[in-house]
């Protein structure tokens, strides 16, 4: 049974895809005209003509490479500034009165919004991709590094400060393996926010990349083209989102799973089988119990005859 379920998970995932890759097809080709204006998409099999054409060529590659590399650098400085920030904040009050005001203000303008600042401020277009992709990903990161490092039982730190531990050893043996569960839920976050923002990005202020081909797509009424990039897109977010995901659950797997079994139902153990305690006699105690509340019960029905 339990080897059956994986298959069957797939099987329901593969199944749902293609059932909303057909309505897709069946719309688009009836040309339906609703509410919804289907008759403006192309069908499934226009955008896979052109996502085979475009796979044949070198410029589709090139613009791959590029994002991926703006993704990966952005994001890793990031996480890195994030956790280091989010942390200091969580520690320190003084770094909290002295950067926590000035972060609160920039956390709530969107990282597109900062294009022109990008644009005016770093020598050259890539550098400002960059400086947007890593400023998406940094809040998410932040705030959940901040508040998993606040949420550590005190009592940990207390052990390790009794055994003679130091600062840096709190921080190494509690501090930053109890908040890698937050910590990896707000890379979780901040990896998808990352990819909005450098399509964004490079739609407005890229030469080259997935956006800056996409936006060029839509420029020239190229509209399978436009799908092609937005596969592209999705594809490559559910790609790095899962690697962040498995990267997270490799680091945090002491922590104890939940397997659920059908009907959602979490499976818990079942309690351990104790041997019954045995008296001096030789005789289990809950053997004795049972005599006596037998032999109580036979008095009160004795008692209860003689009085009828």
């Amino acid at each position: 049974m339990t080897a059956r379920r994986p298959l069957t998970r797939y099987a329901l995932r593969v199944a749902s895809l293609a059932t909303a890759l057909g309505l897709w097809q069946l719309l688009t080709t009836l040309k339906v005209d609703l509410w919804l204006r289907f008759s403006q998409f192309p069908t499934v099999t226009d955008i896979a003509h052109a996502f085979a054409d475009r796979l044949s060529g070198s410029d589709y590659w090139t613009d791959l490479t590029d994002s991926l590399t703006r993704i990966v650098t952005g994001f890793a400085l990031a996480a890195v500034l994030g956790v280091a920030t989010g942390v200091l904040v969580a520690r320190s009050r003084l770094a909290e009165d002295l950067l926590g005001p000035v972060l609160e203000v920039i956390r709530p303008i969107p990282a597109i919004a900062l294009v022109p600042v990008a644009i005016l401020l770093f020598p050259s277009n890539e550098q400002g991709i960059v400086f947007i992709t890593c400023t998406a990903a940094f809040f998410p990161v932040l705030v959940s590094t901040r508040h998993a490092v606040r949420a550590l039982t005190p009592v940990w730190e207390e052990g390790v400060r009794t055994m003679g531990g130091g600062r840096w050893r709190i921080l190494g043996s509690v501090v930053l393996p109890g908040a890698l569960p937050g910590i990896f839920g707000g890379l979780s976050v901040g990896i998808g926010v990352s990819w909005i923002c450098v399509i964004s990005a490079e739609m407005i202020s890229g030469q080259y990349g997935v956006g800056y081909r996409t936006w060029q797509d839509y420029t020239i009424v190229n509209y399978p083209g436009v799908f092609v990039g937005m596969v592209t897109i999705g594809v490559l977010g559910w790609v790095t989102s899962t690697l962040v995901e498995l990267l997270g659950r490799r680091l945090t797997r002491w922590l104890p799973r939940t397997s659920y079994v059908s009907g959602g139902r979490p499976r818990t153990a079942a309690p351990p089988v104790t041997a019954p305690a045995v008296q001096a006699d030789g005789k289990p105690e809950n053997q004795s119990e049972a005599q006596h509340e037998g032999h109580d019960e036979s008095e009160q029905e004795a008692r209860d005859e003689h009085l009828v």
